[in-house]
């Protein structure tokens, strides 16, 4: 016996949307027919790639709707049910009609795109190359960690690869090498046109040697400059005898300009030392003389514009201390004015190391009057507080001068209060000091500037070395 078909279960009256019964054929409120209800479609309808559904893919069907069977080897088209807007669908979609242009001539199809021309092949796989498992990484990429990948084929060439390393420009003969890289040429500016670093200044770090005696003059650990300088040289006197001299000076941080204050004095004290003493001048009277001629030269650093005067009133001129010496072959001359020090160090170290110079501080001051003894004199925080230099503002120019005849060998030690703050006594600068200083001035100048730093470096360090009696003409360091 034949049945008609169950219509689909219909929840409300399509007309009035009262609600519905299950088994309803006609809506009791408006008499609606719900025979001619279609059956309601699936919202989202889920497709295989492949255009066929899969069987477990299948939606299944509302309880008490009829079963629904397709033909087998039919491609039914996609009904559509509504535009989006609550309208029919129209028959056909505007890509589907064809157009026509402003004179109503159809217009052309649209050929389909072609490939560039000069646009190669896809390279073919090579058959050496497995097929990659489902899962695993394309071939040309490297995975650490699943999921990851570490590279990835690039479109273009890798520049890593392919550009060649600029090579740093090789500096010519004469050229300063970078301290860094040591490779790059340094420009005017003072920065290695290879790595970029930045040079130190020409004056944080100095080295000098000149036939026996040796000079070193280092920034130090905490100052953002090197206020000190030195000069030293050889020259003979009238009889043929060698002469050494040292110059030390240090600038004073208080004062405008004291690293120029400190250069300007040590080569002027030294150029007048090696003209005076071949002239017969005896090296006592050339020590003065080369501390006036220093004095001088400071002073003339305070000529500056009035202009300059009014914009910072209350600056200091620049000024600096300075001490000296001069040895022979049987003649030892120290000058000095402030607190820098000369220090006499026998070769034979078992014989007593001694000071020749006494600072133009508060502290020695204190000390002449006995009014404290040195330790406690120094120990004060006004210790090191000068009472003489050189510069235009000085009270009174005092040189002080002194000379020594040594019975037995050894070595001059000139230096800045930076390398006497960590080897006060003569003792400790004598222990400090290499048994070897006389052989070889430099290395031993080095030493005692490594000293200064490794004892914390608070202030410039800047130390000269001469071997007493001086040595014949062409002797130097080994």
């Amino acid at each position: 016996m034949s049945q008609m078909p169950q219509q689909a279960a219909v929840r409300k009256c399509p007309s009035c949307e009262e609600p519905l019964e299950s088994g309803d054929r006609y809506c009791g409120a408006c008499g609606y027919d719900l025979s001619v209800v279609p059956a309601r479609p699936e919202d989202s309808p889920t497709i295989a790639i492949n255009g066929a559904m899969g069987a477990a893919q299948e939606p299944a069907p509302e309880e008490g709707a009829p079963e629904e069977r397709v033909p087998d080897g039919v491609d039914w088209p996609v009904a559509r049910d509504s535009d989006g807007h609550g309208h029919p669908a129209p028959v056909h979609a505007a890509a589907e009609l064809p157009g026509t242009d402003s004179g109503g001539s159809p217009l052309p199809p649209h050929p389909p795109s072609a490939p560039p021309a000069s646009a190669p092949p896809p390279p073919a796989a090579p058959p050496s190359v497995p097929a990659a498992a489902p899962g695993s990484p394309a071939p040309g990429v490297r995975f650490d960690r699943p999921g990851e990948p570490d590279e990835y084929p690039l479109q273009a060439p890798d520049p890593r690869l392919t550009a060649e390393p600029t090579a740093p420009a090789t500096p010519a003969a004469g050229e300063k090498v970078c301290v860094a890289c040591r490779a790059g040429r340094v420009d005017d500016d003072g920065y290695c046109e290879n790595c970029g670093h930045a040079q130190p200044r020409e004056r944080d770090h100095m080295e000098q040697e000149s036939g026996p005696i040796a000079a070193v003059s280092d920034r130090g650990l905490r100052h953002h400059r090197n206020e000190d300088a030195f000069s030293v040289g050889c020259t003979a006197l009238p009889d043929g005898a060698p002469a050494s001299v040292a110059i030390v000076c240090d600038g004073v941080s208080s004062a405008t300009r004291p690293d120029d204050a400190s250069l300007a004095a040590s080569r002027a004290a030294g150029e007048l030392l090696l003209t005076a003493l071949p002239r017969g001048t005896h090296p006592q009277q050339a020590m003065h003389d080369a501390i006036l001629a220093a004095s001088q030269a400071v002073n003339a650093l305070a000529d500056e514009p009035a202009t300059a005067r009014e914009q910072a009133p209350h600056q200091n001129a620049p000024a600096c201390t300075l001490v000296g010496a001069v040895v022979t072959a049987g003649l030892l001359v120290v000058g000095w004015v402030g607190d820098s020090r000369v220090y006499w160090v026998p070769v034979d170290r078992a014989t007593p190391p001694a000071r020749l110079t006494e600072d133009d501080s508060w502290a020695a001051q204190m000390v002449a009057a006995g009014l404290m003894n040195e330790a406690e004199a120094y120990a004060d925080e006004r210790a090191h507080a000068i009472t003489g230099w050189l510069g235009a503002d000085a009270y009174e120019l005092e040189p002080h001068t002194a000379s020594f005849k040594p019975d037995r060998p050894g070595v001059v030690v000139v230096c800045t209060d930076g390398l006497w703050n960590y080897a006060e006594s003569a003792d400790e600068m004598a222990e400090a000091m290499p048994l070897d200083a006389a052989a070889r001035p430099l290395h031993s100048a080095r030493v005692l500037v490594g000293h200064a730093l490794d004892g914390g470096g608070h202030d410039n360090v800047t130390v000269a070395l001469l071997p007493f009696p001086t040595p014949p003409q062409g002797a130097g360091s080994a």
